[in-house]
């Protein structure tokens, strides 16, 4: 099919479906100027492994060399704003064409954007807590301690160091992760939007829809199952497919 007849099918699945979703990745968030993970050249895990930056043992082994690391791609998310993707999931959340948004992004731009019903599976950078006595601080002040030059930043109550409130690699799954599985058990449809579905336990989500639409560039393990899919642009598609509804 022709990209009009694939948005006009999409369109067609979306009315005809009662129980919606949308699963996005790191591909949604692109075009706010956040590099994503795999793309070829210019994907984070292109340069680095994820294993021994991003994970609980990098952390625990030096936790100053883990903040050093990181820090400046969360600034990037920190000061990064919603784009027409985000957008547009958020105005078909308001019309109800879709229940939700199940994200594996830490940015926290599906927020940003206005959604009501986000579930961050891996996370997010709003706060940070403390590894000894679990008091929780806005992720505000372990930017405010870094610029100081506090590296670990410190809990101002036992001077244990903080973590972030993201999933690292090793770490066990979040709460939204458990609510994800279950609101999407036996869901008519699930917009799957920008992610490559290569990292586990996340990928197995879209086998609990009954029908998926693919909206990323690359290719994905679930091409084969999907009602449409497009690889155009995200946020091409989703305000092409926004007009479509209408």
């Amino acid at each position: 099919m022709n990209y009009k007849d694939r948005l006009r099918r999409a369109a067609e699945i979306i009315l005809q479906s009662k129980r919606v979703f949308a699963l996005t990745g790191a591909g949604i968030s692109t075009e706010s100027g956040i590099p994503d993970y795999r793309s070829p050249g210019t994907g984070l895990w292109n340069k680095t492994n994820p294993l021994k930056k991003a994970s609980v043992s990098a952390l625990r082994k030096d936790p100053a060399e883990f903040y050093k690391t990181t820090i400046t791609q969360w600034r990037k998310f920190s000061k990064a704003q919603p784009n027409v993707g985000h957008n547009t999931l958020k105005n078909m959340e308001d019309k109800g064409r879709i229940l939700g948004v199940i994200t594996q992004n830490i940015d926290g731009l599906h927020h940003k954007a206005g959604s009501n019903s986000v579930l961050e599976v891996h996370g997010h950078l709003r706060t940070a807590r403390c590894i000894k006595c679990e008091g929780r601080v806005l992720f505000e002040d372990v930017i405010k301690q870094l610029d100081k030059g506090i590296n670990p930043p410190r809990c101002s109550i036992c001077d244990g160091y903080l973590r972030p409130d993201v999933v690292l690699f090793e770490d066990a799954m979040s709460d939204d992760f458990i609510k994800a599985t279950k609101v999407l058990s036996g869901c008519d449809l699930l917009l799957v939007i920008g992610t490559s579905l290569q990292v586990y336990p996340v990928a197995t989500l879209p086998q609990l829809a009954r029908r998926l639409i693919i909206i990323n560039k690359m290719p994905t393990s679930y091409d084969n199952k999907a009602a449409v899919i497009f690889h155009e642009g995200i946020g091409k598609v989703l305000s092409d497919l926004e007009r479509t509804l209408k």
